[in-house]
């Protein structure tokens, strides 16, 4: 009930009346208590796949009429993560006001799970996500997704660092080393970690932040390693160097959007213009 709430910006008390309203009307209950928590019952499920796809009907009637009027206008509404946020999304936006004044672009900064769940609760038109969250995209039905960029990671060491200077590193190489890593990106962070453990040890971590900064700070202070995604090196490193991880190791980055939109004027060209912002920042980074 409190996510639901959070989610849908109401109290959890305004949404436990929304939802007794509801059995009021349909005649049986929709949820049940299960610990601390509730579930749907099957009638609950039922009328949730109802639900849907009305919703579904309601964003492709939407499509439909947006593209007779033929006007690209109105708010679209965009969840990405930092690093896409910082290495994408800038230029894409700038395009895309140049072209089209009349659409505003509202970002939300979310962690691709959390983006996800926005786009299938309606709260945004578009989010991006990468492979790390893939089996999360399975659970929407109504869910595509566009590729736009495989990110290769790169290790960040402090400049003065013994193994700065190598053209790639395995992360066997790294055994021994203090590790800093963004804890607030639970599935990369955790992706990371599995990294190490495949290579056969537990790394030793001695920061967990709560964004990249954080982590840049502590690998150029000496105090820490990390590995981060290419993506990164759009932007400064001051202090730091980034080296390639051997063998190369790779994240997906798709852009996910409802089934029923596919079509919506808006949605077709920020779809377009992130294909060819992505190319180019690829083109510029590879």
């Amino acid at each position: 009930m409190a996510a639901v709430a959070e989610a849908l910006f109401l109290t959890p008390s305004a949404v436990s009346q929304q939802i007794a309203q509801l059995e009021e009307e349909v005649g049986m209950p929709l949820t049940e208590r299960q610990g601390r928590g509730v579930r749907l019952t099957p009638a609950g499920e039922r009328l949730v796949a109802h639900a849907e796809r009305i919703l579904i009907m309601l964003d492709e009637a939407k499509s439909d009429l947006a593209e007779i009027k033929r006007e690209i206008a109105g708010v679209l509404r965009v969840a990405a993560f930092p690093t896409v946020a910082a290495a994408l999304l800038p230029q894409a936006i700038q395009a895309l006001q140049a072209s089209y004044p009349h659409l505003d672009i509202v970002f939300k900064e979310l962690e691709p799970a959390d983006g996800l769940a926005a786009l299938g609760s309606w709260n945004v038109d578009v989010a991006f996500v990468d492979n790390l969250t893939n089996l999360l995209v399975q659970k929407y039905k109504n869910i595509d997704q566009v590729p736009l960029i495989e990110d290769v990671l790169y290790v960040l060491l402090p400049q003065g660092h013994r193994l700065a200077q190598r053209q790639s590193l395995a992360v066997s190489d790294l055994r021994g080393e203090r590790w800093a890593l963004d804890s607030a990106v639970s599935f990369y962070g955790e992706f990371i970690l599995n990294l190490c453990r495949r290579a056969g040890y537990e790394p030793r971590v001695n920061a967990e932040c709560r964004g990249f900064e954080v982590v840049r700070e502590m690998v150029a202070s000496g105090c820490s390693i990390s590995i981060i995604p290419g993506l990164r090196r759009v932007n400064d490193l001051a202090g730091v160097s980034a080296v390639k991880l051997r063998p190369e190791a790779r994240r997906r980055i798709s852009v996910a959007f409802r089934h029923g939109e596919r079509n919506h004027p808006a949605v077709k060209v920020f779809l377009d213009q992130m294909v060819l912002t992505a190319k180019a920042v690829s083109e510029a980074t590879n």
